[in-house]
């Protein structure tokens, strides 16, 4: 698969997206970005605000279900490949309102899939999730050919969107291909998901809401590993295949959130245990050996230098964390958690 050129990356303000771009800005000099993004609650415009006078990096506002702006891209950008991480992507946020999730999981890959058939790019990759394949029991692993099992609105969506994808490859010859990661973690991530939740928690001594029993597994990859995989995928994997980006660093959220106390040096009497998630899936296991047998990726970020990284990144950014813990985010938070303090 050829590498150079312009490539539409799209959710490139959000958490993964705006990694992305970052890396391969670094990684591959002969490559031009037009990075599309709606901006909703988790894109996040200051994340990539030293990238927007980049010469080879061109930001614009806009929604992947906008046929017209993505023919007009298409068409002044000639853009030769398409790699889609915009999705809405929370689990609770799905439960609460899961129409928003369809529309945009799934129809706005469905619109942005046609304009690519229309415009005829190289490649396009589809960034999905460990989460379509369900819930594991206490052994096993997730492979590329485990049946798609979803449990949340959100999965359902990142599902349905998959199926489209392959569709467009299977009945119009797309050159697609998927990737399903396991959890990311890292710099710039919207605090409602874990890691950086509990980080802004503690560092200002409020309570640490977990889910349950705390029980819940999943398997953890730094995103600037994630990132890594995904630009080996859109260069060599094959068109019609899919390929699952793990870290192997299984760890229960009670494990994750003493790991975070630890490094803040606050206590576990910081934690708090809430009313369990409806449908919570208990674990999640990824096998990653096709990717590394096939195009020859492999993490390098071991679990806990990279929390210990990732916890000195907040640190060291807590204008970021305040600026985008908004008002509307208190209120989000109140509705999900319901325990005393607020993030």
């Amino acid at each position: 698969m050829t590498s150079n050129g312009t490539i539409l990356v799209t959710g490139g303000a959000g958490f993964i997206g705006g990694n992305f771009v970052r890396y391969l800005l670094d990684e591959a000099p002969e490559i031009k970005l037009v990075n599309l993004d709606a901006l909703t609650y988790s894109g996040n415009l200051g994340s990539i605000a030293d990238l927007l006078e980049h010469p080879r990096h061109l930001f614009i506002r806009g929604d992947i279900r906008d046929e017209r702006l993505l023919s007009r891209l298409f068409h002044e950008h000639r853009i030769r490949g398409v790699i889609n991480f915009a999705a809405e992507s929370h689990v609770d946020r799905s439960i609460a309102a899961p129409g928003v999730f369809v529309d945009s999981n799934v129809k706005g890959t469905q619109v942005l899939l046609s304009a690519s058939l229309a415009a005829g790019v190289e490649r396009f990759l589809q960034i999905s999730t460990d989460e379509v394949y369900g819930s594991l029991g206490p052994e096993g692993f997730f492979h590329e050919d485990t049946p798609l099992s979803p449990n949340s609105p959100y999965s359902a969506s990142k599902a349905a969107a998959d199926h489209l994808v392959h569709a467009y490859h299977h009945t119009y010859g797309l050159n697609t291909v998927i990737t399903r990661c396991s959890n990311n973690y890292g710099p710039y991530q919207f605090p409602e998901k874990m890691i950086p939740l509990m980080i802004n928690n503690a560092r200002q001594g409020k309570p640490l809401p977990v889910y349950g029993d705390g029980g819940n597994v999943r398997d953890w990859l730094h995103v600037c590993d994630h990132c890594a995989a995904v630009w080996r995928v859109y260069r060599g994997g094959p068109a019609g295949e899919v390929y699952n980006i793990g870290g192997s660093h299984e760890r229960t959220n009670l494990e994750v959130v003493k790991t975070i106390l630890r490094h803040l040096d606050k206590g576990e009497e910081l934690i708090e245990f809430v009313k369990d998630r409806p449908g919570h899936d208990r674990r999640y296991a990824i096998d990653a050996s096709k990717i590394r047998r096939e195009l020859g990726w492999a993490p390098r970020i071991g679990f806990d230098q990279g929390i210990a990284d990732t916890v000195a990144w907040y640190a060291d950014h807590a204008d970021w964390l305040d600026q985008v813990v908004s008002g509307d985010y208190q209120d989000y938070y109140r509705r999900m958690y319901g325990c005393r303090g607020s993030a």
